[in-house]
C-alpha cells in the first residue's frame, strides 16, 4: 500500500524483521545495506521491531548503532552470524544431524517428542545463544545509551500463562528479552522475566509493527514508512500436494497470519485518518516488503551451515540494493 510520503523531505523510516530461524541471516543482510543508506539524507531511521530471529537483528543493528554507528552495527550483525554459525567439526556434525531430522519430520516421518524440561542439551543451546549476544552486545550499557536514542526498538515475545501478546521497548531489552523473543517451546524453557513466563514471538507479533504508531506521541515524529523484511513468503504459485510442501505452506501461513493482521491495522488507521476520524497524533503511514522468497523449505530454517548462512547474507544485501534501486 502507499499513501506517499513528502519527496522533498527525508523520509523517516522504522523497520520490522520478521522471524524465521536461520534464514533470518537474509535479515542481517538486509539491514547491513538499509543502515548504510540511512546514512546518506534520503532516509531516516527512527525504529527497529523484531521477532526471534528478526529480533537478534534488530537488537544487534539498534546497539550497534547506538554504540559505534552504522560501522559498528554492520559488525555486531555480521559476528552473531558467524558465531552462530556451525563452524567446528562437532558443531558440523550436529547441524547435519538437525536438518536432517527437521527434513525428515516434514515428510512425515515419526520423531519422538521430547520436552526441553526433560533434557539436558536445551541449556547448552539456551547458554551459547546468551553467550554469543553478549559478546557482540553489550547489554548493561543499553539503558544508557537508549536515554538519548533517536530510535526505537520493539522486541516481541509471547506470554505463556496469560496468552497475550508482549513487547519490550528500548532499555527492557535485555540479552534475556531477546531469548525470550526466540524460545521456541520444543528447544527452549519458558524464560521468565518479572513473574511472567515467554515463548517464541512467532506466537505473537510476528513482527511487532503497530507500536510504531504510538512511539512515539508527536505525529511529526513516528515514520512516513515501515520497512517489513518479510521471510515467510505470501504467495506461491501452485496448491501444495507433497507431504513436504503441505507441512511448508502451513508452518509459512502460520508465520504470517499476525504480520498481515499488523498491516491490516495500519491501513484500517490510515483509512480513519483520510476520513478525518482520528486526532492529530496520528499520520498514514506507507508499508513495504522486502522478501526473502519462496525458493527455501522449512527444514532449512534450522541449518547453520556456515555456506549457506553467507549465501543468505548475501542474498538479503542483494535484495536490499533491488529494493532501494526500484524506489528511484
Amino acid at each position: 500500500m502507499s499513501t506517499g510520503a513528502d519527496v522533498d523531505s527525508t523520509t523517516r523510516v522504522a523497520i520490522a524483521c520478521q522471524g524465521g530461524g536461520s534464514h533470518t541471516a537474509f535479515t542481517a543482510g538486509v539491514l547491513k545495506r538499509l543502515l548504510r543508506e540511512c546514512d546518506t539524507r534520503s532516509y531516516e531511521l527512527v525504529g527497529l521491531s523484531g521477532t526471534s530471529g528478526g529480533a537478534v537483528c534488530a537488537t544487534a543493528a539498534w546497539y550497534g548503532l547506538l554504540a559505534g554507528g552504522t560501522e559498528r552495527a554492520v559488525e555486531a550483525l555480521e559476528g552473531i552470524w558467524r558465531d552462530f554459525s556451525a563452524r567446528s567439526p562437532v558443531d558440523r556434525i550436529a547441524n547435519e544431524w538437525a536438518v536432517a531430522l527437521a527434513t525428515f519430520a516434514a515428510r512425515g516421518g515419526p520423531l519422538p517428542l521430547f520436552s526441553p524440561y526433560e533434557v539436558p542439551y536445551t541449556d547448552a543451546g539456551r547458554d551459547r545463544f546468551l553467550d554469543t549476544l553478549e559478546t557482540h552486545i553489550g547489554f548493561d550499557h543499553i539503558p544508557e545509551l537508549a536515554g538519548g536514542a533517536s530510535v526505537d526498538l520493539i522486541v516481541g515475545a509471547a506470554d505463556v500463562t496469560e496468552g497475550e501478546f508482549a513487547t519490550f521497548h528500548n532499555e527492557a531489552v535485555t540479552a534475556e528479552t531477546v531469548l525470550a523473543s526466540a524460545a521456541i517451546p520444543t528447544l527452549f524453557e519458558a524464560v521468565e522475566i518479572d513473574d511472567h513466563w515467554y515463548w517464541d514471538g512467532l506466537f505473537s507479533q510476528n513482527p511487532p509493527i503497530r507500536d510504531f504508531l504510538t512511539m512515539p506521541d508527536d505525529a511529526a515524529e513516528k515514520p512516513d514508512e515501515i520497512w517489513i523484511v518479510q521471510i515467510n513468503p505470501r504467495h506461491r504459485e501452485e496448491v501444495p500436494k507433497s507431504v513436504e510442501d503441505v507441512v511448508d505452506r502451513r508452518n509459512e501461513l502460520a508465520g504470517n497470519l499476525s504480520l498481515y493482521q499488523e498491516v491490516y491495522f495500519i491501513e484500517k488507521i490510515n483509512d480513519l485518518i483520510e476520513s478525518g476520524s482520528l486526532p492529530e497524533q496520528y499520520k498514514p503511514i506507507d508499508v513495504e516488503f522486502i522478501d526473502l522468497g519462496s525458493d527455501l523449505s522449512v527444514p532449512s530454517k534450522v541449518d547453520r551451515d556456515p555456506e549457506f548462512v553467507d549465501r543468505l547474507l548475501q542474498r538479503g544485501t542483494r535484495r536490499a540494493e533491488r529494493f532501494l534501486r526500484e524506489r528511484t
